[in-house]
Parts: C-alpha cells; sequence; structure tokens
C-alpha cells in the first residue's frame, strides 16, 4: 500500500513507532526534506550534548556511583526510571512534531528539533549506561527491556566525545546531502528537478532515452557521499564493538530475537521460497519491455536495465502495469470512478474503514481521533501530506494525517493507517518499552494485511459494487499486485545484505559500487542502464542508505502479511482462494489478531507469531498461495521465453 514510512530519527526509531505507512519508494523523502533541517539539528544537537553526557535527568542513583557494583533491584529502578523518563519525552517529541507538519514555520522546525535532540541524548546516554546490567541473571522484563534500550540506537556512537562529535556531524551532512539532491538537466542556472519532479518522469515517461537521463540525473546525487560513508561506518562500528556487538550489522540483526547469523539465514531461507514467483514475474515483464522497446534496450537473455521499472529504483513496478497489463482480465469496475460517481468524501472513506475495525469486534476510535486528525490537505497552509499514523500519547491519542482523495489508492491506505492505530491501542497497557510491534516488520504488515482485505468480495459487502468480478478477473488484480508485493523482495533484501557486507568489512570502500550492484544483478536481475564504476555511489541515491534506517523489517513485512492474512482467513473458516478473501465482519477473525496486537513487544516475535498463526516461524510460502493463480498464468505466458538471468 502507498502509505508512507514516516522519517524518525535513527536513535528512536527502535523504541518509538508513532507513525507508520509501508516503504514505498520515493515518497519516503517528502517529510524527510521538509524537515532536513531538523534533522541535522538533531544531529548535531546529540552530539554535542553525548560530549556532555548531562546529568540533569539521571536514570539512577547507581548511575550516579558507578563504583558500586550494579544489582538486579538496581537494574528494575534504572528500567522504571528510563521507561518513565524516555515516555514524557516521547509524548513531547510526538506533540511538537504534529504541531511542525501541520503548521510548518521555522518556529516549529526549531521546537521539532529541540524534542528530537532531547529524544535522541536521553536514548543514547540511556543505552551506555544500561550495558552495567548486561551480566546480571535478570527476571525477564527487566532483561528484555534492558536489551531493547541497549539496542535503540540505530548508529552506535564511539565514546570518545571527539568521535561521537565527527559521527553526527557526518550524517547530518549526509542527510543533507540527499534532501537538498537534484538534477539540472539544462545546467544549473535553468530550472532544476527535485527527486519528486524526476519520480513522475520515471513512473510515466515510455521514452527510454528520457528514462535514462532522468536515472543518471538522480543517482549522481550518491557521489559526493562516498569517503563520508566510508568514515561513518568506520566509526559506527568503534561504537557497536564498544558496546559489545561484532560490527553495526550484527548489531542490527540483534534486533530479532535470535542470533546475528540465524537471522541473516533466516532471510535467506524466506528469499529461496519466494524466488520461482519472482523468477516467472521477471521473465514475463522483461520479454513484455522487450516487445514495447525492442531487443536494442531489453535483451530476453540478460538482466532488465533498472530505468525502465517505472521506479527511480526499480523496487515497484505498478507503474508500468498499462504496458504489461493482461488482455481480457479487466476487473470490470474503476473504484476511483465508483467513489466519485457516489460522491464518498474523504470522511466517508474514514468511516468506512472503522467500521472494517468494528466489525472484528474492535472498539470505535476515540472521539479525539476525528477531532484532532488531519483527513485533507489544508487550502490555507503547507503541511507534510503523506500517509502516517500517530499515537500522541502512546495510550488513546490516535490520530491520522493524510490528504485523501476519493481514489482507489487512497481508499487502500486508509484502510491501511488505521491497521497502524489499532495496533496502537491494542498494546497501550504495556509498559512503555513494550508499546511497539513484535518486531520493526509487524507494524507495516498488519497494515499491509488489512489492505489485503479490500477485496471485490469487501467492496460488494459495503455497496460500493453491486456485483463480484469472475474469476477471470483476477488475473489483472494479482499481477498489479504482485508488481508492488512480489517485485519488492529482492530489493527489500539486497539492501540489508549489502549493508550487513559493509559493515562486516566483506565489502570494502573501494568495492562499494560493484558490490552493490552485483547483489541487485544476483537478487533482483536488474542492472544499471549505463556502466558505473566506483566513481559513483549509487547506493547513496536510495534514501534509507545515507538516514541510516534499517530495511530488513521491509523485506519482513511484506513476507508476514501473506501469512498473517492466511491465519486469519483460516480463522474465519475460509475456504477459497486466498486472493479472495476479506476478513470483514470476522469476530472469530478479529478475537484472533486483538489477542496478538494486545502483546506489544512484550514477547519475542516468535510467540507473538504464533499467537495469531499458530506458527513461530515466518513462512513465505503464504505468499505462493496467495499468487497461485497468477503463477501458473505466468508460467503459461513464458512458454518459448529464457528465464533466469
Amino acid at each position: 500500500m502507498p502509505g508512507l514510512f514516516r522519517v524518525i530519527p535513527a536513535t528512536r526509531a527502535r523504541l518509538l513507532y508513532n507513525a507508520a505507512g509501508c516503504e514505498r519508494g520515493y515518497t519516503v523523502t517528502i517529510r524527510f526534506r521538509s524537515v532536513l533541517a531538523r534533522a541535522s539539528f538533531g544531529a548535531i544537537f546529540l552530539a554535542v550534548l553525548l560530549t556532555t553526557m548531562s546529568t540533569k535527568y539521571p536514570a539512577t542513583s547507581a548511575a550516579e556511583t558507578p563504583s558500586l557494583p550494579p544489582t538486579v533491584e538496581e537494574a528494575r529502578r534504572f528500567t522504571d526510571a528510563a521507561e518513565k523518563r524516555l515516555l514524557d519525552l516521547w509524548i513531547k517529541g510526538q506533540r511538537a512534531d504534529w504541531v511542525h507538519e501541520n503548521f510548518i514555520t521555522d518556529d516549529t522546525e526549531q521546537m521539532a528539533a529541540d524534542a528530537d535532540g532531547a529524544i535522541a541524548s536521553a536514548t543514547a546516554e540511556l543505552a551506555l549506561q544500561a550495558r552495567r546490567y548486561e551480566k546480571l541473571d535478570l527476571p525477564y522484563d527487566v532483561a528484555r527491556k534492558i536489551k531493547l534500550i541497549k539496542l535503540s540506537v540505530a548508529i552506535p556512537a564511539p565514546r570518545a566525545p571527539a568521535l561521537t562529535a565527527e559521527l553526527f556531524k557526518i550524517s547530518a551532512s549526509l542527510d543533507g546531502d540527499y534532501g537538498k539532491g537534484k538534477w539540472c538537466p539544462d545546467g544549473p542556472s535553468a530550472k532544476c528537478l527535485d527527486i519528486n519532479d524526476i519520480t513522475k518522469i520515471i513512473a510515466t515517461s515510455r521514452d527510454p532515452k528520457e528514462l535514462l537521463n532522468a536515472w543518471q540525473g538522480w543517482h549522481a546525487v550518491g557521489a559526493p557521499m562516498r569517503p563520508r560513508y566510508a568514515r561513518m561506518v568506520t566509526l559506527a562500528n568503534q561504537g557497536a564493538r564498544e558496546m559489545g556487538f561484532a560490527d553495526t550489522g550484527a548489531m542490527w540483526r540483534s534486533n530479532y530475537d535470535m542470533p546475528p547469523d540465524q537471522f541473516a539465514a533466516e532471510v535467506d531461507r524466506l528469499w529461496q521460497q519466494v524466488r520461482p514467483l519472482y523468477v516467472s514475474l521477471h521473465t514475463y515483464v522483461r520479454w513484455r519491455l522487450a516487445k514495447k522497446y525492442g531487443p536494442s534496450v531489453v535483451r530476453e537473455d540478460a538482466p532488465i536495465p533498472a530505468h525502465l521499472l517505472g521506479n527511480i529504483w526499480a523496487q515497484d513496478w505498478t507503474n508500468i502495469y498499462p504496458v504489461v497489463a493482461p488482455a481480457n482480465s479487466d476487473p470490470e469496475y474503476d473504484l476511483t470512478e465508483i467513489l466519485k460517481s457516489k460522491k464518498v468524501g474523504p470522511l466517508d472513506m474514514v468511516h468506512d474503514a472503522e467500521r472494517f475495525f468494528t466489525s472484528l469486534g474492535f472498539a470505535p476510535l476515540p472521539q479525539t481521533f476525528w477531532e484532532r486528525s488531519l483527513f485533507t490537505k489544508p487550502r490555507d497552509r503547507e503541511v507534510v501530506c503523506h500517509a502516517s499514523a500517530w499515537d500522541i500519547d502512546f495510550v488513546d491519542d490516535l490520530r491520522v494525517k493524510v490528504c485523501l482523495e476519493p481514489t482507489d489508492e487512497d481508499f487502500s491506505v486508509i484502510h491501511h493507517e488505521l491497521g497502524h492505530n489499532f495496533y496502537q491501542r491494542a498494546y497501550d497497557k504495556q509498559a512503555p518499552l513494550f508499546r511497539n510491534s513484535a518486531n520493526d516488520g509487524f507494524h507495516e504488515a498488519i497494515g499491509d494485511t488489512i489492505a489485503l482485505s479490500v477485496t471485490p468480495e469487501y467492496l460488494k459487502k459495503i455497496g460500493l459494487i453491486d456485483s463480484v468480478p469472475p474469476p477471470s478477473a483476477d488475473i489483472g488484480l494479482l499481477l498489479h499486485r504482485a508488481l508492488e508485493k512480489v517485485a519488492f523482495l529482492p530489493f527489500g533484501l539486497m539492501i540489508d545484505k549489502w549493508r550487513w557486507e559493509v559493515f562486516s568489512g566483506k565489502i570494502p570502500p573501494s568495492e562499494y559500487n560493484k558490490a552493490w550492484w552485483d547483489l541487485r544483478r544476483e537478487y533482483q536481475g536488474v542492472v544499471p542502464p549505463v556502466e558505473r564504476t566506483e566513481a559513483d555511489f549509487d547506493p547513496g541515491a536510495k534514501y534509507h542508505i545515507p538516514g541510516n534506517v534499517p530495511y530488513a523489517r521491509y523485506f519482513l513485512s511484506f513476507v508476514l502479511q501473506f501469512q498473517f492474512q492466511r491465519a486469519l482467513c483460516r480463522e474465519a473458516g475460509y475456504t477459497g482462494p486466498l486472493n479472495r478473501c476479506s476478513i470483514y465482519g470476522n469476530k472469530a477473525a478479529g478475537a484472533k489478531l486483538a489477542k496478538m496486537l494486545e502483546m506489544g513487544q512484550s514477547r519475542p516475535w516468535p510467540e507473538a507469531l504464533e499467537t495469531l498463526t499458530g506458527e513461530k516461524e515466518i513462512d513465505a510460502t503464504a505468499i505462493l498461495d496467495y499468487f497461485a493463480p497468477l503463477k501458473t498464468w505466468l508460467d503459461e505466458q513464458n512458454k518459448g521465453h529464457q528465464s533466469g538471468w
């Protein structure tokens, strides 16, 4: 779904999930560019504060007398005080962020920067203090909180104040390079295009030369980042090792309730489960593109050039659906036109989405949700206008910030966003450090699971269409969804594959770009449209690399959502094709879902998964079940065409 990942300062991203939406390419940068100064200020502010390690709000008395041996009781006092301190800062940060994103001024930007800086400083300080209790035999809840605090810093700073300041100065500069990135096709004195402009070209143009120019124009943004990124890796690794990890990548992988190497093997296993489906989709798309552009542009025996797939990073292929759409498989309705003809407005769409959840047995949203949310773009001011879900006080001050239009896309978006809100409310009885999803892939997966239930059957039940299209129409719907969901999987995996090997030293700075494209070729079957060298730094053209946002969460969420959907449909007693299932109106499925949501992050994620699915392992075969009719159709269409790359 086109809900958007909301950029959160890296030091609070692990502990704070205040807004969400799935990763859909360029849209992640919309809010970032509007708060670029804030992000830079917050990073520098954190660096300065860390050099002094303020003791204005000490977590425990033991923090002031570290010479005393730690005790279990002291550890509990530490986590209790840490939670109280962080919750107060999180709420203040939420309010400052909300005001800034809805009233963008220099003053609100500064207010939000101050709040973010305070959170970043406290989180980093507490993460260092938490190490004092690592070797104690602690009660489960205390040990888990210590672990979550320790792992809450995405880029760990070295202890030396000068190195800390250097690290965050580099981080701010990398963010700045990305946020200011532009392409000036006619020279810097002419009109320059930002990432939104370039993305529109990639999404809509069918001229290979225009696409190539736009692709090259944006990817040039990464080259100046290269030496600073390499230095950032060195500094972050030093910080990670001081915290007891082999490197920063190992620290990231430790966030998944299993040893780092086991998690790496786990994502490889999941990829092997879905790879045959991806290869079938890749084969079909490639020969259809070759048919359109000719063998001089696309060859059927080679990887696909990255600029032709409708997305600036070739991570989502839905924009080329008109090029590859199958004949005679139209769903026979246009939901956008139906919404307009029935005069369904933005608030009507939100009420429809809320009714989905109340039909499952969830309580209605609080009145404050309707009073405080933003549903449409204001006429009198600029706002950060991407879809996001908020939990301002981490209890029941739930909100969305969306600029809804009566479209098919936005109808699914609002179902997705409310999925986050209902998850947020479900775990509000947990301790503050446990008010989060079971792992960072679960929150996104829940929103997308709900969106998977926006089926023709559901649309008929709520009166938006009169009849359900025949099974023959499923191929078009499934292909469109596969261009979003299946096409993303290898990209979602290789981003952190590259970073894990960079952090471990397996990929040295002298091979950054080569290794990037080697992995993209291996996993995606995609290559750059022109020769690239080590003078380029194409990873820097993807926000999550200079922004240091871990990416495995998106790969996991794209797998988990189908496993969740299969389990919920099973609980609902549904036995038909999985892609036709909607859990709308089923209280049994709702009760099962609520039971998992209420756990928050209080237990290891396999226990949360088992609560909903009865399974302790993530299982990508649910994707194969969902797309089974499409796989059969693709293999039939691909006869006589070469597969693989």
